[in-house]
């Protein structure tokens, strides 16, 4: 029972800071209405010049332009730049775990096969009985 009620009061504040939230932005725009209504027609035409649109994400298209190769050259390689960046933040086994890995993975294939060498021995055996 404790449970449900813990869940209620997670509940119940989630609902509080949604509402506070909600709250807050109808604020910022009550004040942002109120301040353009006090900027001049002029000064509102400039700050929307100034306003910087966000960058348009480029659509590759299947004909080969003039820089194509440039663009596809640029990617590549700010990839690579990326995938060193991560492989510096790998933890590497040392050289003794590394090791000591290895021989276990050895010594669970040779006993693996060895295990199915006596099955196929055995079945090899029996269907060869089965036969005569």
């Amino acid at each position: 029972m404790a449970r449900l009620q813990r869940k209620k009061t997670v509940s119940a504040k989630k609902k509080k800071q949604k509402k506070a939230v909600a709250v807050a932005l109808q604020q910022v725009k009550n004040d942002g209405a109120v301040k353009q209504m006090a900027l001049p027609l002029a000064a509102v035409k400039e700050s929307k010049k100034s306003q910087v649109s966000p960058p348009k994400k480029t659509v590759t298209k299947i004909r080969t332009e003039p820089g194509k190769i440039k663009n596809y050259l640029d990617i590549s390689l700010q990839f690579l730049r990326e995938v060193k960046v991560e492989l510096k933040k790998v933890t590497w086994p040392t050289r003794k775990q590394t090791m000591s890995s290895t021989v276990v993975v050895i010594i669970l294939v040779m006993i693996i096969s060895l295990f199915l060498g006596v099955i196929d021995v055995g079945l090899s055996s029996l269907l060869r009985l089965v036969l005569k």
